[in-house]
């Protein structure tokens, strides 16, 4: 605990990997105990052990009436029922749901009872280890979304508690937001497993240390420059070259054909080149 933590106490509904990891960043700047609600109690015993300092509690107007600051940490599909629940009792807390999908709106009913309210999502992925995620939790990005400046306002202190950067993404694009995440990193996950896929079926022992480096390079370019971090046959126009990958694709690795040809096009609309007769070997060769 901190010598003057930010909060009374903090409220967490939810156990899974990101209210674990959040709860044991927050667990220094609540004066008391963080108190957790879930559903799973094996679950919620996992998450007490990782948090430390917190205790389990059953009902929702524990949290209401003790806590200055309750976090809804749960599945998107859950947070209606979650917060319909929370708007049948007076409220005085700053609360705060994390999900990337939704803004701050799906919490009006909290404000409507004295909450103050507010989005913000950590554009990072949690994969089970609390202590390696706080670290990582240390200059990270945070999407946060209010409906007026009192709720920036906390949420912005939450953020920087986190050790984060706040991040203001409007409440008619966080669905676009969300989506551009995705778009990075669900997708590269599936780009990268099918680049492997094909690897291996060419022979390759270690796909991923044959990746590794070019993949990363990449990556840390285009991070940096864009688009103009491109190179290879797209780039130069190199038809033969896109013919010979899709016609070895189409022998040897169909499964890849179609995320590889849309992917091409992508890349030449990114460069904004009309180039109709790679398009049409494009097209040509992956139907």
């Amino acid at each position: 605990m901190t010598e003057h933590p930010a909060y009374r106490q903090i409220g967490l509904i939810g156990t899974g990997r990101v209210a674990r990891a959040l709860g044991l960043a927050l667990a220094p700047h609540s004066a008391a105990p963080i108190l957790v609600q879930g559903r799973n109690p094996d679950h919620a015993a996992a998450a007490l052990e990782a948090i430390g300092r917190a205790q389990a509690v059953a009902l929702s107007t524990s949290l209401s009436s003790n806590c200055d600051l309750i976090l809804l940490a749960v599945a998107d599909d859950a947070l209606p029922a979650v917060i319909a629940d929370l708007a049948t009792m007076p409220l005085s807390a700053t609360i705060c749901h994390v999900s990337g999908r939704s803004g701050a709106a799906l919490l009006d009913p909290l404000r409507a009872q004295g909450a103050i309210t507010a989005a913000v999502h950590p554009a990072m992925t949690f994969t089970g280890d609390p202590a390696a995620e706080v670290a990582r939790m240390q200059g990270a990005r945070f999407a946060i979304t209010g409906a007026d400046a009192p709720s920036i306002a906390a949420a912005r202190r939450l953020v920087a508690l986190l050790g984060g950067v706040a991040v203001e993404v409007a409440e008619e694009h966080r669905a676009l937001y969300h989506a551009a995440l995705c778009h990075a990193a669900n997708h590269l996950v599936t780009l990268i497993a099918g680049a492997s896929d094909a690897l291996a079926t060419a022979g390759v022992v270690e796909p991923g240390a044959l990746l590794a480096p070019l993949v990363r390079a990449a990556l840390d370019n285009s991070l940096d420059r864009g688009i103009d971090a491109l190179s290879g046959p797209l780039l130069r126009g190199d038809r033969a070259t896109i013919g010979n990958h899709l016609t070895a694709l189409s022998a040897d690795a169909p499964d890849l054909m179609l995320a590889y040809r849309a992917m091409a096009l992508a890349t030449l609309d990114a460069l904004d080149r009309d180039d109709d007769a790679l398009r049409d070997d494009l097209g040509a060769l992956a139907d």
